[in-house]
């Protein structure tokens, strides 16, 4: 395993297996004992890597959020008091309508 400076042990395997909550038989444990030792020897390599004067990024893209100032929109007079006058039951200014749920 390149870049592998340290092979996990069965326990520790076998601990990382509990804690993901996974049931393994002896020759799964011994494959993710490998398969875990080289992605965590892979990990140390990428901690050693010169990333030089390289700034973070929160993205990798320059994607911004654009926003806008919410505005009411207003409606004419007739069609308020048209959808006003259809509903048969008002309260406080506000529409009843059926229950849903």
């Amino acid at each position: 395993m390149a870049g592998c400076t340290h092979m996990l042990s069965k326990e520790e395997t076998q601990h990382i297996a509990k804690l993901a909550r996974l049931g393994l038989s002896e020759a799964e444990i011994e494959k993710y004992q490998k398969d875990l030792s080289a992605i965590l020897g892979y990990v140390d390599k990428l901690k050693s890597a010169d990333i030089g004067e390289a700034a973070a990024l929160a993205h990798s893209t320059a994607a911004e959020n654009v926003l806008r100032e919410d505005e009411a929109i207003l409606r004419p007079e007739q069609k308020t008091r048209r959808l006003r006058e259809a509903f048969s039951e008002q309260k406080g200014g506000c529409l009843k309508v059926k229950a849903i749920l």
